[in-house]
């Protein structure tokens, strides 16, 4: 009886040790499964590694989009870079605006004075003012001619340059379109008798100047004269060019 009971101890015993050590060997393999199931979990993490890996190489890719941000940073230098690359073309309407300038420059070269040889000059003397002579200058070539200054008179031989009146500078150059006219008005003596030197002229040269002072403008116009002649003294003097018969006649 009691090795009966010894046995049953024994058997009891050893059951227990079999379920103990099934319940560990299990236990165990829930682990091995667990670690191999967390094994991917780190491969996993690997891979997760990997895109860290090409996000190095997007890092670069950072880098450069570091520069693009960089570029916003600077308010948007790339499209600063696109717009100077527009403002490039721009440069080509400017240098087309050049090709303008030049074009006005190429205008400026054939800059044309009027002279004897484009102009017809005709010269008279009028009632009013007294002792007043008009100079009438009409374009008949097919260009624009501009006048400068004043008329340079010469009456036959004479050996002096008559002055210009200072109060009748205009303030531009004065240039004839063709069929157009420009005067000059001359005061030929003094109305008090006060000149002196008094000669009668049978013979006028007007002369031209160019876009210098005294700088000649070109042939010489003879106008007729009337059959007597013309008096005049120390007294005379010339106005500029004028547009106007009136303004040419107000001094």
């Amino acid at each position: 009886m009691r090795t009966s009971r010894l046995h049953l101890l024994a058997a009891a015993g050893v059951t227990v040790a079999t379920f103990a050590l099934t319940a560990c060997q299990d236990s165990t393999g829930t682990r091995d499964e667990g670690a191999s199931a967390s094994q991917p979990a780190a491969s996993t993490g690997t891979s997760s590694q990997s895109p860290a890996g090409s996000s190095s190489e997007g890092s670069g890719t950072d880098g450069n989009g570091g520069s693009a941000n960089e570029a916003s940073a600077n308010g948007g230098s790339a499209a600063g870079a696109d717009t100077s690359g527009k403002g490039d073309s721009g440069g080509g309407k400017s240098g087309q605006g050049t090709k303008e300038e030049k074009g006005s420059g190429d205008a400026t070269a054939t800059y044309t004075s009027c002279n004897g040889s484009n102009t017809a000059v005709s010269a008279q003397p009028v009632p009013r003012p007294v002792n007043h002579m008009l100079i009438t200058v009409e374009n008949t070539g097919s260009k624009n001619c501009n006048l400068t200054y004043h008329p340079v008179l010469r009456f036959d031989e004479m050996q002096w340059v008559p002055q210009p009146i200072e109060e009748s500078k205009p303030q531009a150059v004065v240039t004839l379109a063709p069929g157009e006219s420009a005067y000059a008005g001359v005061l030929l003596s003094a109305a008090d008798g006060s000149g002196s030197g008094g000669a009668t002229g049978k013979k006028l040269t007007v002369g031209f100047q160019g876009r210098t002072p005294n700088s000649s403008g070109g042939p010489s116009a003879l106008p007729g004269l009337p059959p007597k002649g013309v008096y005049y003294d120390s007294s005379l003097t010339v106005t500029y060019w004028q547009y106007s018969m009136d303004d040419a006649l107000a001094y």
